[in-house]
């Protein structure tokens, strides 16, 4: 196997002086490979500049190293944590994939919340609820962390406001015709259609055309208006695409099957935080989630998230909050051996 393209000798003998500790958690069977202390500072007077930094020299580096195989994967995801923009944050957080720095994920949230509580960052109760703000590119949101008897048992996600952006935006696709798709705003912008208007389920066995269709939609809408945020060119791109298919009510609520596939090809184990919050958004809209119901979203593993809209704001949009779990898997320490042909690794899809 050749080492990733582009990677220069330079980039492995700086890799190569790093111990870079990681804890490793998972928020609904997705991955999240936390980064507490940095081997180097990433400039920026706010999370959103220091994304903008991260994307060139040694944080972009860190990141190829730890994705990459052997030590990560094409489905790796992952946070540096940095400074928040202010001390009504208590931390700040880069998240990363194999394609980049990515505006908002809300899984990884609910597993920093966990790991807020658990590492002993932030003080929690043993019984009650501690929140645990946290400065993204895509703004300042909140982890509501339940803790019973010393333990974490759920962590709820308070998202930046959510919001349609966009309906019934036409793309045409060579494998999957023409299309219908809404997009979304929940700290990041989603195309979000029913996988039944594809001709897709939301299941394993229909995984490999689910990301070739979410890849094709994803380059259909590139520079499309839809695709650009309406106030900060940052935030511009259309991050994933969310299939979704009605299932049965639980417990009496409305309930959906969903999958993400964000970035190029990659696939949310969890049923997607911020693509939750962003599918809330629409579902409230669209006057399918009654005011003051609860969504009850399962991935494509059965994991879940019961979700529901927390506030209103005079704009119209709403703040979603989602309900979860994260649980500590890992806690590794990485190296590069400088004679390691392999370098920084390498992505096998």
């Amino acid at each position: 196997m050749a080492p990733e393209p582009g990677t220069t000798r330079d980039e492995v003998a700086q890799a190569a002086k790093w111990t870079v500790k990681t804890v490793d958690y998972h928020t609904g069977g997705e991955p999240f490979r936390i980064v507490p202390e940095l081997p180097f500072d990433i400039p920026g007077a706010t999370v959103l500049d220091r994304r903008q930094a991260a994307q060139s020299g040694p944080a972009d580096v860190l990141r190829r190293l730890l994705v990459n195989e052997p030590r990560g994967h094409a489905d790796m995801y992952g946070g540096f944590i940095v400074p928040p923009n202010d001390p009504g944050a208590h931390l700040g957080v880069l998240f990363w994939h194999k394609d980049g720095f990515s505006t908002a994920c809300g899984h990884g949230t609910i597993a920093l919340g966990a790991w807020a509580v658990e590492s002993g960052l932030v003080n929690a109760p043993d019984d009650g609820e501690t929140d645990v703000v946290i400065d993204v590119p895509s703004g300042r949101v909140t982890a509501k962390v339940t803790t019973v008897a010393g333990q974490v048992e759920a962590v709820t996600f308070v998202n930046v406001p959510s919001a349609v952006t966009a309906r019934s935006i036409t793309v045409d696709t060579e494998a999957f015709g023409r299309l219908e798709v809404d997009v979304l705003w929940g700290g990041a912008l989603y195309a979000s259609l029913a996988a039944q208007a594809a001709g897709l389920d939301v299941t394993p066995s229909d995984l490999n055309k689910l990301i070739e269709a979410g890849r094709a939609i994803k380059a259909a809408l590139a520079g499309h208006p839809a695709a650009r945020h309406p106030l900060e060119p940052r935030l511009d791109g259309i991050y994933g695409t969310i299939f979704h298919q009605a299932m049965d009510p639980v417990d009496g609520n409305l309930a959906q099957r969903n999958v993400t596939i964000f970035a190029d090809g990659q696939v949310d184990r969890s049923p997607c935080g911020s693509g939750t919050a962003a599918r809330v958004a629409g579902l409230d809209d669209s006057g399918e989630l009654a005011d003051g119901a609860v969504l009850e979203h399962f991935s494509i593993v059965d994991s879940h998230f019961a979700a529901h809209v927390a506030a209103r704001e005079e704009s119209g949009v709403v703040v979603a909050a989602v309900r979860g779990t994260a649980f500590e898997v890992a806690r590794c320490s990485f190296t590069l051996d400088a004679r390691d042909t392999l370098g920084l690794g390498f992505v096998l899809r």
